[in-house]
């Protein structure tokens, strides 16, 4: 078995020096800006598994919290956790980018980023290096005492990685959400099963991916695990040297999912006045989803849709003829 990992495939669609559009389509999409009178994403803190985060991006320089390097990257720094690929300063840009009337905004603009490098510049890393970032993240403390509550993982492959699905069954059972792309294998089918890990594993959120016309991405994953999906064609986001750009891929559409988990805990928990579980977590998030048509193993529960799910739930449970 090798014990490499690398990015999923993903295509750069466009790099650009400045974001055209300050709400990107993915984050309208899945309706954030709704939830934002509400909450956006406060003290949530999301450990990003990925490539490293351009930490002084003017849109995310207010969003790391902290950060660790479990690549040879930089004679292995650990402190040096830079991006130089430009995958990671993307996906933390869906997640969390700030609301500072300048270049883009994420799903959760205000969500704390925990960078842990775990890929190098090529893309590529090894298992350990994955599982020993779990491991940091189940255990890492933050200044004011704060806790990981969602882990996020754009990559993977072919390969069941016991110790993989063991620290991943660890994170769950600290209630820390574990959210995975797809994959981009797939052949434009619904009935034929492609499979990457760790996304195939059943504990864990898989997304899929959608366009802008809810159509299913002909590269997204197709199997029996998949969750939910969401955009992840022509995503503007940012990127390396403080610039943007528009990738394509189900790792495009895993951070729309992680930051709407982050503007779930908030809402949920103060509606319940307490901290909720995994399995209570990812019960909201499915809740927020709405079927397109495709099948189960295309689309899983359907499309991610923040408050126009949530909304229609509320109809139903409170109009005259509804049947207990």
């Amino acid at each position: 078995m090798s014990n490499e990992v690398h990015l999923i495939p993903y295509k750069v669609e466009d790099v650009i020096p400045y974001a055209t559009e300050k709400f990107p389509k993915g984050v309208v999409m899945v309706e954030a800006p709704l939830l934002w009178d509400k909450t956006q994403g406060d003290n949530v803190v999301i450990a990003v598994l990925d490539t490293g985060c351009q930490i002084d991006h003017p849109d995310l320089e207010d969003r790391v919290i902290s950060g660790y390097n479990f690549t040879t990257d930089y004679r292995g720094d650990p402190n040096n956790f830079a991006d130089n690929n430009g995958h990671g300063t993307h996906v933390a840009g869906t997640i969390a980018a700030s609301l500072n009337d300048q270049g883009v905004v994420g799903v959760a603009p205000k969500a704390d980023l925990l960078i842990l490098k775990v890929l190098s510049g090529t893309g590529g890393g090894k298992y350990d290096w994955i599982i020993q970032a779990i491991y940091y993240a189940i255990n890492w403390k933050g200044p004011d005492g704060e806790k990981v509550r969602v882990i996020s993982m754009s990559l993977g492959g072919p390969q069941d990685v016991p110790l993989l699905h063991e620290v991943i069954k660890e994170a769950i059972k600290n209630d820390i959400v574990v959210v995975c792309a797809a994959g981009n294998d797939g052949d434009g089918k619904e009935d034929t099963i492609q499979r990457a890990y760790p996304g195939y594993y059943p504990e864990v959120v898989q997304v899929g991916a959608v366009d802008f016309s809810r159509k299913l991405a002909p590269f997204t994953n197709t199997n029996d695990e998949i969750d939910l999906v969401a955009p992840g064609v022509n995503i503007l986001s940012t990127y390396l040297n403080s610039k943007y750009a528009r990738l394509s891929g189900t790792s495009m559409a895993t951070p729309h999912v992680t930051g709407a988990i982050a503007l779930l805990i908030n809402i949920c928990e103060q509606e319940f006045e307490r901290r909720l579980t995994e399995p209570e977590i990812y019960a909201q998030l499915i809740r927020r989803t709405v079927p397109l048509g495709f099948s189960k193993c295309a689309e899983g529960n359907g499309l991610l849709s923040l408050h126009s799910a949530a909304q229609s739930l509320i109809k139903l449970f409170t109009s005259d003829d509804h049947i207990a």
